[in-house]
């Protein structure tokens, strides 16, 4: 090479290169010219090592994919081609970089980019590049760097597609009010349909709760229960903590096949069906135990200094049709949202507060899910109680059963018993002495033939139609116990 490597060479300004086709940028952190002296790079004759080499196949296989026509090299203005070097360059390097991955995402031209921040266009810009934007805004420190570089009367086109676009960017009044606005108005409907059922599933879960009927008899069961079983060592109590309906499932009977819950399922449904499905009168449980309550409220709060923003971004448009538009249409929404927001607070609180627990403590996960739990824990008690009634049940046919005590409120549980055994509880009944035990002479065995011969004849003077016959089943009145 030709080059005066290890000597003395002029550093006189380099002329532009123009290349076929448009470049992928190489985001290094550039050097100015007065910023190479006294270094290597003074040495170093690049532009001779360029006019050496074919860089026809390096355009080919680096070019961007998208590409303008080809354009014509005589109607070029001249561009410096080595970028600016770090003391007036005005951005980061990582940061210039990731401004143009973000550019390319829109597909749209810097100028219509910044025509529509400052007409407040919602249509021309997504909202999330318009997020994704907002970490662009330029830095009092860049700025400062902007105005340094144009008074210095420097040409942009020295500058990187990224640098020009933060020159124009930088340049739109209120830019950073700007974006947020239009992240506001962007994101207002959405934000609106998503807090306002929320708001909604607190008031009816905390109202429904709060005023059902079947709940408070239900509590007052279980504190009847809780007391009859405590009071003599604990003294009686007149309340209890919500928590406390989780252990109703913790207490078992002495077989320990059933729990405290089972049998005041069983005793609710035998004594009080009507509260059976106390669960029905309790609504939004599910949606409301979701809630983030102090999200929400953080999400209105944000909402209001959005819509504060707005008004003053009119007032120094001089009553732009957009935000005037905006408001007109929205302002009242929100104010109807956040009269939704503290009824939805005061109806949680007083809920809270009514059921013995501290607001500021206890999130609607958590109060919620206290009733979430108990009305899963009683439907499966009920399920526990009618699978253990069926499998106790006698599973003879109608006919053989013996029949039920007619007694008003008193159930009976009567066992089948086969013919001998109701023969031998009949002689035991007639003799008024305790079984005579079988001997060698057969007394049993005559005193039940004797039986069969002279049948048993009821109290209350019913007779039997018939007598008994060999292979008939004697029937034996339920009122004969052993």
């Amino acid at each position: 090479m030709g080059g005066p490597v290890g000597g003395k060479k002029d550093n006189k300004q380099k002329k532009p290169i123009q290349t076929k086709y448009r470049m992928p940028q190489f985001n290094w952190d550039a050097m100015k010219s007065d910023q190479v002296k006294g270094t290597i790079f003074s040495e170093l004759d690049d532009q001779h090592v360029l006019q050496e080499l074919d860089m026809e196949a390096f355009e080919e296989q680096f070019k961007t994919k998208s590409q303008s026509p080809p354009v014509d090299l005589g109607t070029l203005k001249k561009k410096m081609a080595k970028k600016t070097p770090s003391g007036a360059s005005l951005m980061e390097p990582n940061k210039a970089k990731n401004l143009a991955i973000t550019l390319r995402k829109e597909c749209v031209a810097a100028s219509d980019i910044c025509s529509a921040i400052e007409t407040y266009n919602q249509q021309a810009l997504s909202l999330d590049f318009l997020e994704l934007l907002e970490r662009f805004i330029p830095t009092e420190y860049e700025m400062k760097l902007i105005q340094t570089y144009e008074s210095e009367g420097r040409s942009l086109d020295e500058l990187s597609e990224e640098e020009r676009f933060m020159v124009r960017f930088g340049k739109i009044p209120r830019l950073s009010q700007r974006i947020s606005t239009l992240t506001f108005m962007g994101n207002f409907p959405e934000s609106i349909q998503s807090i306002q059922p929320h708001l909604n599933a607190i008031i009816a879960a905390s109202m429904s709760v709060r005023s059902s009927r079947k709940l408070k008899e239900i509590l007052e069961i279980i504190l009847a229960f809780g007391n009859y079983m405590n009071s003599s060592k604990r003294g009686p109590a007149y309340g209890f903590h919500l928590q406390s309906l989780d252990l109703l499932t913790d207490t078992k009977s002495t077989d320990r096949k059933q729990t405290l819950l089972h049998f005041i399922v069983s005793i609710i449904q035998e004594k009080y069906p009507e509260l059976q499905n106390f669960y029905t009168e309790l609504h939004f449980l599910d949606k409301a135990a979701l809630v983030s309550f102090d999200s929400i409220l953080r999400d209105l709060r944000n909402l209001e200094r959005g819509m504060e923003l707005t008004r003053s971004e009119l007032s120094a448009e001089n009553e732009n049709p957009v935000l005037k538009t905006f408001l007109s249409t929205n302002a009242k929404l929100l104010d109807s949202l956040t009269a939704d927001g503290k009824t939805a607070q005061a109806a949680y609180e007083s809920v809270v507060e009514y059921f013995g627990e501290d607001p500021k403590m206890t999130p609607p996960s958590e109060f919620f899910h206290v009733f979430i739990r108990f009305i899963k824990a009683y439907k499966q008690a009920e399920q526990d109680n009618k699978h253990r009634e069926k499998q106790q049940s006698p599973t003879c046919d109608d006919h053989s059963a013996p029949p039920k005590s007619e007694s008003p409120g008193h159930k009976v549980s009567v066992m089948f018993r086969p013919p001998q055994m109701d023969l031998i509880a009949e002689l035991k009944r007639r003799q008024g002495s305790p079984l005579v035990r079988e001997g060698k002479d057969g007394a049993i065995e005559d005193i039940i033939t004797d039986l069969r011969n002279q049948p048993y004849r009821r109290t209350d003077g019913a007779r039997h139609s018939s007598k008994w016959k060999p292979g008939q089943q004697l029937q034996v009145s339920s009122d004969i116990s052993l």
